[in-house]
């Protein structure tokens, strides 16, 4: 049996509005949208969270085990609900996000029995992935309790990799537990999946020279800078970068998830020994597929053919 990528973080109701104006329900949310393009990529995948006992929790399960993604390391908290997330896009397709998750139970998963279950899978992983976002949901505790976990999984021979998916809002704004906690993850992290809009919010980084140059000194040995139209930037282990154009203008229907679907067919390619360059190709060319429909989550059936790996 192939060893599983486990994938940390929180997974939400969406609401997407239309062009009509009405909403549609889905679910979504960083780190299990890369799980969900992840098996669809023929990538072996668990998430793990933590859950109400609701009905949208029950249907956001559901809807894991339908996209093959394993979910026996979601923990269902009694008496709680999932978290609520409503998108808006503009004529161009960027998106904004309004969150109803302050009480969500994912910001729990490191807190109790369930982390004991969650660390024992991620050091039998393959790769552990998680984001900033991730980081954003936990205490000082369960935060210690995630770097523990990591340092153990990566010691059993797990591959961890981050993206930095910085959002102001989810720290409060305090910037420096921010930097404190990203710079802390990020120097535990194997592969980094960073992009450089977010890294120049948080950071104040005038170019992605700069990002690189920080990021490949805290020791990460890969590393790819996505920059949107931009195309991206990927820096191995000798710290020579070299630049992954789109291979085409695309135009935007909506761009949510864009980075999520990049990062999963990176690392898809990356897990079935593709080069860096290869994989960044094959992320541009997935959520470039991605950003042409609405919400995170594309149909099965628009997915790029030649991207999906077949076990």
């Amino acid at each position: 049996m192939k060893k599983r990528v486990v994938s940390i973080g929180e997974c939400m109701v969406e609401l997407a509005r239309g062009p009509d104006g009405r909403f549609a329900l889905g679910f979504g949310g960083d780190t299990y949208n890369t799980a969900v393009y992840l098996a669809r990529l023929g990538v072996p995948t668990a998430y793990a969270t933590r859950l109400g006992d609701d009905p949208y929790s029950a249907a956001i399960i559901a809807a894991a085990g339908a996209e093959g993604v394993a979910t026996d390391l979601i923990e269902c908290a009694v008496g709680r609900n999932a978290g609520l997330y409503v998108i808006e896009t503009t004529a161009a397709g960027e998106r904004s996000f309004h969150y109803w998750r302050d009480r969500a139970p994912a910001r729990e998963l490191f807190h109790g029995p369930q982390a004991l279950t969650v660390a024992a899978a991620m050091n039998d992983a393959a790769l552990v992935y998680l984001s900033g976002i991730t980081l954003s949901l936990y205490d000082d505790a369960g935060l210690d309790a995630l770097a523990a976990a990591l340092t153990a999984a990566r010691t059993c021979g797990a591959r961890v990799a981050i993206d930095g998916n910085f959002r102001p809002r989810g720290w409060g704004g305090d910037l420096a537990r921010a930097r404190a906690t990203f710079e802390r993850f990020f120097r535990l992290a194997d592969l980094a999946l960073p992009t450089f809009e977010d890294e120049q919010m948080l950071w104040g980084d005038a170019a992605p020279e700069a990002t690189l140059a920080r990021l490949h000194g805290w020791g990460i040995g890969e590393l790819a800078l996505k920059r949107g139209a931009d195309g991206a930037r990927v820096v191995g282990a000798d710290g020579s970068a070299i630049d992954v154009p789109c291979p085409r203008a695309v135009v935007a229907i909506d761009t949510t998830a864009a980075g999520d679907s990049f990062n999963a067919a990176y690392l898809a390619a990356r897990l079935a020994d593709a080069p860096p360059v290869d994989a960044a190709r094959a992320g541009h060319a997935l959520a470039g597929c991605v950003i042409q429909h609405r919400g995170a989550i594309i149909p099965a059936n628009a997915m790029p053919s030649a991207l999906i790996r077949r076990a």
